[in-house]
């Protein structure tokens, strides 16, 4: 006998609690006596999972798995489309599954504001990928199409395990394994990966992109089982300023704010800003300087970005390795050495230097830009293969960017960079402006 009990809550639609008009307590305490009378069954449950977003706890009976495919495959039973609203339904565009859909990315913001026109979510530390399932096969490509499968593949696995078979959806935070691509070595690193959806961009036979996000979310909710490592990215509701405050003082990255009626863009949007709490962005290697004591493979890395077409030197960060990587990196950086300096500037290292060709990608955090345009205290956080060395610049709120005009917009209020005021404007319009 199989017994299997899921609760969905997604705070827009199909709100089963509201539905029911039972408080949460008290059916938590049903569910409780639920779970002892089926311990004295002839034939008890070999699994029980009863699951909802915020409020109740998850339940098992004890000995079982929740990665046991039965779970995931009564799960998606549910038609993930059932509950969206006739005008939503018009803007669906069916079709067949695409090879590639270009990411939807976020405007970096000085501006911190609360709106109920917005949701926020916690701004993850690692790389951000899209899955797209398609009958019995599942790719994991990062944002410049590369596949990055071996790297992650218990992720592969749970997706092999879910009944859906046909959607495209993205992720985020995938970060102390970005350096690997074998998937056996990937199993024995020991570190835990969790993969956090966050949105859906292709369901059964149609294109979601064009759905408000609060529609998209709804979808998501019903598409997956999330058992681990699948985790859905969960969000606040208006509240920004006083969510930020909380993501700083816990240490995190920052938030993104997003707006709720907006649709999916392929293409760096102002309907999703970035407010970070910890400076980081990525970088161009461009050389490594010689290990110095005990140390192994490389004392330093020689980092940049591109201006134009020329690439500026950014300084070097030498923390942030452990032993295993120090030894991988170096390996390939030797394979990439030359005799020149691919930098332009000044400030360049001279001593127990090598350059090489500047291909790889890196990703670093640090306390602050100096004056002369140096790192202060970089630390080196991963590689990143999801962003061509092409397309590393230096990363600047668009309230700094000079010439530009951005405008966002927040409920009744807009603002914009560059000696822009407030303004009240009527009705409910998207982020607009140039990038």
């Amino acid at each position: 006998m199989t017994l299997l009990f899921v609760l969905l809550h997604d705070g827009t639609s199909g709100d089963l609690l509201g539905a029911l008009a039972v408080p949460p307590r008290f059916l938590s305490r049903f569910l409780d006596v639920l779970v002892l009378a089926l311990l004295f069954l002839s034939d008890p449950p070999d699994m029980l999972l009863l699951r909802q977003g915020d409020h109740l706890p998850i339940l098992r009976y004890p000995g079982s798995s929740m990665r046991k495919p039965r779970a995931t495959q009564r799960h998606a039973r549910i038609d993930p489309l059932r509950d969206l609203p006739e005008e939503a339904r018009a803007k669906l565009r069916p079709g067949p599954q695409p090879d590639w859909m270009a990411p939807m990315l976020a405007t970096l913001t000085d501006r911190r504001f609360s709106d109920p026109h917005w949701i926020f979510e916690r701004k993850l530390d690692g790389e951000r990928c899209l899955a797209f399932r398609h009958g019995s096969g599942t790719r994991l490509l990062s944002r410049n199409r590369l596949s990055v499968a071996n790297q992650y593949p218990e992720v592969v696995e749970a997706f092999s395990r879910q009944a859906a078979d046909d959607f495209v959806v993205g992720f985020a935070r995938l970060q102390r394994r970005m350096h690997l691509r074998d998937p056996e070595r990937a199993r024995r690193t020991r570190v835990p990966v969790f993969y956090y959806v966050f949105d859906v961009l292709y369901v059964s036979g149609y294109d979601t992109t064009g759905l408000e996000l609060r529609h998209r979310k709804a979808i998501l909710r019903r598409l997956l089982a999330f058992v681990r490592p699948l985790r859905f990215a969960t969000y606040r509701n208006a509240q920004g300023e006083a969510y930020w405050r909380e993501a700083c003082g816990k240490g995190w990255e920052g938030v993104i704010a997003k707006r709720v009626d907006a649709p999916y863009e392929h293409r760096r949007s102002t309907n999703w800003l970035k407010f970070k709490c910890v400076n980081e962005q990525e970088f161009v290697i461009g050389g490594y300087t010689d290990p110095k004591g005990s140390r192994k493979g490389f004392g330093a890395l020689l980092i940049g970005y591109h201006e134009g077409n020329d690439l500026v030197y950014a300084g070097k960060v030498g923390t942030g390795f452990d032993e295993e990587l120090l030894t991988t990196l170096s390996r390939q950086l030797a394979t990439l050495e030359q005799d020149r300096t691919p930098f332009l500037g000044g400030g360049l290292p001279r001593k127990d230097v090598h350059w090489v060709q500047p291909r790889l990608v890196c990703q670093v955090g640090f306390t602050e830009w100096t004056p002369n345009g140096g790192l202060r205290h970089p630390r080196f956080q991963g590689l990143r293969r999801d962003k061509t060395p092409r397309q590393v610049v230096r990363e600047r709120p668009a309230d700094e960017e000079g010439g530009r005009s951005i405008h966002i917009l927040t409920g009744g209020q807009t603002f914009c960079a560059n000696g822009c005021t407030w303004a009240t404007v009527s009705g409910r319009g998207q982020g607009t402006g140039r990038e």
